[in-house]
């Protein structure tokens, strides 16, 4: 049986697996919904500098405003979990769509800050439901020889949102400032719409199917994402022997079956774990932390006060430069994305965090620099405008497509939707407390001081990575789980497969 089930692996890693263009799509479509976290990270960043004006805001209402939309996306990353093993993962992307446009309706018609922070705190619910869902329909599904590639698209989106966010800003910038921040902000709204109307063409995933008892369904749904009908019927064998292990878990009583296929009871076993799934919780939540930790959110949201305190003083500059930080970080999340499969997840975010790390302490040694400045250098400056690029780019190279990758594939089936949950949430938080703290912490230890404390987390991020995340490249769903196992369980799960058969 376990020869039978891993041939298709072993057959693919001896060449380039082809991509299934029907997966690809549904990725796509799935993903889209990144678009709109990515667009209004990268168009905040300069519609804040005029609502300012507007609204007559304090820094520390500035901090608020700006991280009110991730604090509060940790509501739709918790709720998601339980909605979409109920509706299911097509439907929860609708509703996180639907949930955005309300937010980005009530943000462009603001009469007053109130108003404009009860707009952040609608889309930032939406957004926490598309983070959550989006991997986790892709992850469940890719064929596992192209899930690396397809999964990492939530990041492709935010990233190309957050480059589309500066174009707008750029190109709006000079209408009168009345009216500019609210159609930066508003325009969101259109995007929405269309992504909920071709999320309606979308299959549902082929491993909630299965837990709802649906299987020609799901059969159906993998033969149009698998090479061939035989291994379609493979991912299926799989998927139901994965579902059906949770009447024989340790942590399930007797007749817990249905309930746990529905998605009732599974916080009980997050919130009292074996010792496999404690590993995968400290994982999935730690890669989560360390991603918003490293201030990467921050870094963009407030790129035009770095670059204010390095003396460029100009508006239309400061904006100018945020497009070309947006530029280098989308050419390489494509990097990424296109050799994730190939080389595998632990390399690329090894690099990508001993890249961060650099850049940061770089970044730090500039301003810095320009801090105790009479005079502000051109080199200086150019030095922060390099380390500021290459920041982004590293994340963009590992943490920040492998964080919605490696966080949705690691939990058995029962468990994953809300267990993916609980890290995004965690994930959320941490990046409204970097953002909701960044201006204030920067002006008493000054922003070099900041990209010194952000580069020391990317030390210990680099560690954690290295000491608690294995290589999951090439495996299915269902083998990832034994990566997380001692030796003594999976010398015990092969026994009870072979008095099984």
């Amino acid at each position: 049986m376990e020869d039978t089930l891993t041939a298709p692996s072993m057959k693919s890693s001896a060449s380039r697996p082809r991509l299934n263009k029907y997966a690809l799509a549904c990725a796509i479509l799935a993903s889209t919904n990144s678009i709109l976290l990515g667009y209004d990270i990268g168009v905040m960043s300069g519609a804040v500098l005029y609502i300012k004006d507007v609204f007559k805001i304090s820094s520390v209402q500035e901090e608020v405003l700006v991280g009110a939309l991730n604090v509060f996306s940790l509501i739709g990353s918790l709720a998601a979990g339980k909605t979409s093993d109920l509706i299911g993962r097509r439907y929860t992307i609708i509703l996180a769509a639907a949930t955005f446009f309300i937010g980005a309706l009530l943000m462009g018609l603001a009469p007053s800050f109130p108003f404009l922070m009860a707009g952040r705190v609608v889309a930032g619910i939406g957004v926490g439901y598309a983070l959550m869902v989006a991997p986790v329909y892709t992850a469940e599904l890719s064929p596992a020889m192209t899930r690396g590639f397809l999964t990492s698209f939530p990041e492709v989106f935010i990233t190309f949102g957050i480059l589309l966010g500066y174009i707008f800003n750029y190109a709006l910038s000079s209408l009168p400032p009345h009216i500019n921040w609210r159609l930066m902000l508003g325009i969101a709204a259109v995007p929405a719409v269309s992504i909920a109307l071709g999320v309606l063409t979308m299959p549902e995933s082929p491993r909630w199917l299965v837990m709802k008892g649906k299987l020609d369904e799901a059969r159906r749904v993998l033969r149009k994402t698998s090479q061939n009908e035989e291994e379609a019927d493979l991912r299926l064998q799989e998927i139901t022997k994965a579902s059906s292990v949770v009447t024989t878990s340790p942590n399930s009583s007797p007749g817990s079956s249905n309930a746990n296929l529905d998605g009732r009871g599974v916080w009980k076993e997050l919130l009292m774990p074996s010792k496999p799934l404690r590993r995968i919780l400290l994982a999935a939540i730690g890669i989560n932390f360390f991603m918003q930790a490293s201030g990467n959110d921050a870094v963009v949201y407030y790129t035009p006060e770095v670059f204010r305190a390095a003396g460029i003083r100009n508006r239309k500059g400061l904006v100018g430069v945020t497009v070309i930080m947006g530029i280098a970080k989308t050419s390489f999340v494509f990097v990424s994305a296109l050799f994730l499969d190939q080389f595998g997840r632990r390399p690329l975010l090894l690099l990508g965090s001993i890249g961060m790390t650099i850049s940061l302490a770089g970044l730090g040694l500039g301003s810095k620099f320009l801090e105790h400045a009479t005079h502000k250098p051109i080199w200086a400056i150019a030095l922060c405008v390099i380390a500021v690029c290459a920041d982004v780019s590293f994340f963009s190279i590992g943490l920040g497509p492998i964080t919605w990758v490696y966080s949705s594939e690691i939990f058995p089936t029962r468990l994953r939707a809300q267990g993916t949950s609980l890290a995004v949430s965690v994930n959320r938080l941490v990046s409204g407390v970097v953002s909701m703290t960044f201006l204030s912490m920067s002006r008493k230890i000054s922003f070099g001081g900041m990209f010194f404390v952000l580069a020391g987390i990317m030390v210990l991020a680099t560690i954690f990575f290295y000491l608690f995340l294995p290589e999951t490249k090439g495996k299915s769903l269902e083998e990832i789980g034994a990566l997380f196992e001692d030796k003594d369980d999976q010398n015990n799960s092969r026994i009870r497969e072979m008095s099984d058969r």
